[in-house]
C-alpha cells in the first residue's frame, strides 16, 4: 500500500541520515520534499502542515542522542511523530459490558461493510473465545442479507436470519432480544451503506444506533477513496457515538493518505484494518507497524523484533561482559551463543550482518556462514559431549588430542568426525569474536541493534 510513498521517502532520507550535522536549511530542505510527497500521497493538508511544523520545532537545536548520529536522530523524530498522528490510547476494540455487547457497523456504500462484520466477527470469535451473533438491517441492496447470511456461515458465525419484509429498525428490535434471550456475548450488526446527504437514511441509522446502544460504533472506510471517506466521517461522527475507524482495502496499490489523515481530523482511533479479501485478513491498527511501513523499515522492524522476542538479553549481557575482558569464548559460552542463534533464525542474523557496516567484512563471511547454519542435531551433539569432557578440556580444547577425542566419543555417542566438525565450528567462532574484538565490531554491532530498539521505544 505504501510502497510508492515510502520509496520517495527512504530516497529523501537516505541523503540526510548519515550528516554529521543537522543545519536549518538542510532540515528545511528535507522537510520541503516530505511536505510534497504527502501532499501527493492525498494526505490531508492540515495534518501535513502540523506534521511538518512539529519536526521543525523538535529538530532545530535539538541535543543528539549520543547512541545517534543527527541524520538518524532526525530520522527518529519523524518515526515518533507518524506514530503520534495516528496513535490513541483508545485504539483496542471494547466489549467490557453486559452482555450482549453490540457493535454496529457503518459507512458509504460499497466500502466493504458486509465482509468487514464476519471479518470482526471471526477474529473476535477467535481471540475472545466468544458467543457472537452477526446480523444485517440492509433492506435496500439486493441480496445483502443472504450475503451476510453465507459469509458467516462459512467460518461458522452464528446468523440472525429474517424471512419477512420488515422495516431496518423492527429487525434490530429482534435482532437484540433473540440476542438478549440466547445469551449471546457479542452482536455485531451490519447497516446499509448512505451518503451523509441522505437525511432520510441518517435518520434511519441514528434510531438503529439509539434503539441499540452500542458499545462501538465503527465507521468503515475504504482506503482508496481517501479524502472523500474521512470527510463523510466528520458529518458522520455529528449525528453517531463513532468510536473507532475500521479501514479497508488497505492491501490495494493506493497513496495511503487516509491512515496519517483519519484520527489526526475525526478526532476517532483506526481499530481495525481489512488487508485482503480472506475472512482471516484482519488485523489490530499498529501505528509504529504502519510508520515503519511508510519510512522503509517494515522488514527490518519484523526481524527485530522476532530477534527480540527470542534473544536471551541476559546470558548476551554476559557474553558482552566476557569479550571485554577476555579474547574469546569458553566451550559452554559457544553453546550457549549456538542456542541463541537457533532461537534468533538464521536467515534473520544474515540480513542483519549484511545491513551492519562491520570493518573486514570478508575475513568473516565463511566462519559466520558455517557458524550460524546451526540444527537441533547440532546442540544436541555439543550437550553431549560437554557433558562427557573435563572442566580443563572446556576451558582449553587446545588440549584434546586424539585419545581424548575417543573418550570423548566414547561417553558422548558422537563419532569423532563429528567431534572434530563441532571443534572446526567452536575454532572458527573463537577467531570470528576474536577479530570482531581487534577491529572494534562487537561494539558496532551492539551499537546497531541498541539504535534499532531505541528507534522503537
Amino acid at each position: 500500500m505504501f510502497e510508492n510513498l515510502s520509496n520517495k521517502l527512504t530516497k529523501i532520507l537516505s541523503k540526510i541520515r548519515n550528516y554529521g550535522r543537522l543545519t536549518e536549511k538542510n532540515i528545511k530542505d528535507t522537510l520541503d520534499e516530505i511536505y510534497i510527497n504527502l501532499l501527493e500521497a492525498d494526505v490531508s493538508l492540515e495534518v501535513i502542515k502540523d506534521f511538518i511544523n512539529k519536526i521543525k520545532k523538535e529538530a532545530i537545536g535539538k541535543k543528539i542522542n549520543n547512541n545517534f548520529t543527527p541524520g538518524q536522530e532526525f530520522i527518529k523524530l519523524i518515526y515518533e511523530n507518524l506514530i503520534k498522528i495516528m496513535d490513541s490510547s483508545n485504539k483496542n476494540i471494547n466489549i467490557a459490558t453486559q452482555p450482549p455487547a453490540i457493535i454496529l457497523l457503518t459507512g458509504l456504500q460499497g466500502v466493504g461493510k458486509t465482509t468487514s462484520v464476519v471479518k470482526l466477527a471471526y477474529f473476535l470469535k477467535k481471540k475472545y473465545k466468544k458467543k457472537i451473533l452477526v446480523a444485517s438491517t440492509d433492506i435496500y441492496r439486493p441480496a445483502a442479507i443472504q450475503q451476510l447470511k453465507i459469509l458467516a456461515q462459512s467460518v461458522k458465525i452464528n446468523f440472525f436470519d429474517i424471512s419477512s419484509n420488515i422495516s431496518s429498525l423492527e429487525i434490530s428490535k429482534k435482532v437484540l432480544d433473540y440476542a438478549k434471550i440466547n445469551f449471546y456475548d457479542i452482536l455485531i450488526v451490519d447497516t446499509a451503506g448512505r451518503l451523509h446527504i441522505d437525511h432520510k437514511m441518517m435518520q434511519e441509522i441514528q434510531n438503529i444506533s439509539n434503539l441499540l446502544c452500542p458499545i462501538e460504533t465503527l465507521f468503515v472506510i475504504d482506503a482508496m477513496t481517501g479524502q472523500d471517506s474521512i470527510n463523510s466521517a466528520k458529518k458522520f461522527n455529528k449525528i453517531l457515538p463513532i468510536t473507532g475507524i475500521f479501514l479497508t482495502k488497505t492491501d490495494s496499490d493506493t497513496r495511503g493518505g487516509a491512515f496519517l489523515s483519519v484520527k489526526y481530523i475525526i478526532k476517532k482511533p483506526i481499530k481495525f484494518i481489512g488487508n485482503g479479501e480472506k475472512i482471516n485478513n484482519i488485523t489490530t491498527f499498529s501505528p509504529e507497524i504502519i510508520a515503519s511501513k511508510i519510512l522503509g523499515m517494515s522488514s527490518e522492524l519484523t526481524i527485530i523484533e522476532n530477534i527480540k522476542s527470542n534473544i536471551n538479553l541476559k546470558k548476551n549481557q554476559k557474553l558482552i561482559e566476557k569479550l571485554k575482558n577476555k579474547n574469546s569464548l569458553d566451550f559452554q559460552d559457544f553453546l550457549e551463543q549456538l542456542e541463541q542463534i537457533k532461537l534468533m533464525g538464521n536467515k534473520n542474523i544474515t540480513y542483519l550482518l549484511k545491513k551492519m557496516k562491520i570493518n573486514n567484512m570478508q575475513y568473516f563471511t565463511n566462519p559466520i556462514m558455517n557458524i550460524i547454519n546451526v540444527n537441533d542435531s547440532n546442540i544436541k551433539n555439543i550437550k553431549a559431549i560437554i557433558k562427557s569432557m573435563t572442566n580443563l578440556e572446556k576451558k582449553n580444547i587446545n588440549i584434546i588430542n586424539y585419545s581424548r577425542k575417543k573418550r570423548i566419543s566414547s561417553g558422548s555417542g558422537v563419532s569423532i568426525l563429528e567431534i572434530n566438525a563441532i571443534l572446526k565450528q567452536y575454532n572458527q567462532m573463537k577467531l570470528v569474536t576474536k577479530k570482531m574484538k581487534k577491529n572494534n565490531n562487537i561494539h558496532k554491532i551492539i551499537k546497531y541493534v541498541k539504535n534499532f530498539f531505541n528507534l522503537r521505544k
